[in-house]
């Protein structure tokens, strides 16, 4: 199966979509597929006001049609709702080729957090947008019934992985700050909330990776916080094995990449009882979640290394990539299967599907 997908997201930038889509892709080509991807790269772009250092692509519809006639694939996924993601969608809905979709974001709850849009009229967009569809996909329990109760009409699971061989407590080094360590990864904005991890009255050391809209107000505000800046591969491992405690404060994540390389790295997460959360941990005892996120992240590291390790190893990327590649054969990816859209025009809606690990 040749598979195209389609992003606005994608290098140079760091964060959880590029992370999925790399991996899923590396683990799908391994199980037999084929991808290629439609990204930013060639495109004319310009400067997000709100993000400095990141940038939004400005295809044109000539340019992606041409991109997707020279690639042939058997299915499309467009993971991302940014230009590239309405013009894939656009020339799918035209010349009636089958596609999936993925919501990666609460668009809804970062929007709002930012200005004074009405949550409904953003459902209202993405509901339009994915429902087009054959199916959208979501890393989550929580996030798929969230979003079957806003009406999204095919909803698929696709869950995480993690490198359980690059995140490892043998890649442990001394950081050189005092101890315990409390550790933060992921992007700096508003929505992350870091605030309410660098506000907390903790003992030892607060460490953050990553960079963002807010890095330079939260270094201002917490000068006693440790920022690392973006870090990556075996620097990045060595520095979640380092730490004693992760502590996760975004109330807003839709999954949380960062929490599996973390318990791979054998560190217990402290958060709170959050939907991504849940979804991540669940009962586990690897984590403590409580609305005091001091308090949670004082019990976290009473919590045994090992324990962490053992449940961050059942998180596979080879299991999410065969998720992925079954979710595009149940939403017909072939000829005789007619687009979800010419079904719906025919009184028809399609099927949701149940049960099952995915």
């Amino acid at each position: 199966m040749r598979i195209l997908i389609a992003t606005d997201a994608w290098r140079p930038q760091v964060n959880g979509v590029v992370h999925t889509l790399e991996a899923t892709a590396q683990a799908a080509e391994a199980q037999g597929a084929k991808v290629a991807f439609l990204t930013p790269q060639g495109f004319p772009s310009v400067a997000l006001p709100s993000y400095p250092g990141l940038r939004v692509a400005l295809p044109g519809t000539g340019e992606i049609a041409r991109r997707i006639a020279a690639i042939r694939p058997d299915a499309i996924h467009i993971a991302t709702e940014g230009p590239i993601g309405h013009l894939v969608r656009r020339d799918c809905l035209m010349n009636r080729r089958a596609f999936t979709t993925s919501l990666h974001t609460r668009f809804a709850d970062y929007l709002a957090a930012r200005w004074p849009v009405p949550q409904r009229w953003t459902w209202a967009w993405l509901r339009w947008f994915h429902n087009a569809g054959g199916g959208t996909m979501v890393s989550t329990a929580s996030l798929a019934g969230e979003l079957r109760a806003h009406g999204f009409r095919t909803v698929l699971r696709w869950p995480r992985g993690v490198d359980a061989r690059l995140f490892h407590p043998d890649r442990a080094a001394d950081q050189g700050v005092k101890r315990p360590v409390f550790l933060n990864v992921g992007r700096l904005a508003v929505e992350k909330n870091v605030e309410a991890f660098l506000a907390l009255d903790l003992p030892g050391t607060k460490l953050v990776v990553g960079d963002g809209p807010a890095r330079a107000d939260l270094a201002r505000r917490f000068p006693d916080a440790v920022f690392l800046g973006t870090r990556r591969g075996a620097d990045l491992a060595a520095i979640y094995a380092s730490a004693d405690v992760f502590v996760f404060p975004s109330r807003t994540d839709t999954f949380g990449l960062v929490l599996l390389e973390a318990l791979a790295s054998g560190v217990p997460v402290a958060g709170f009882p959050v939907a991504a959360t849940n979804d991540v941990v669940g009962t586990a005892p690897v984590a403590a979640l409580d609305e005091d996120l001091r308090a949670a992240s004082m019990r976290a590291l009473a919590i045994p290394r090992a324990r962490c390790r053992q449940y961050a190893e059942t998180a596979t990327w080879e299991a999410s990539a065969r998720c992925f590649l079954d979710n595009l054969v149940r939403t017909g990816h072939h000829a005789a299967e007619p687009h979800p859209a010419a079904s719906r025009r025919q009184g028809q809606e399609p099927s949701m599907p149940t049960g099952g690990t995915c």
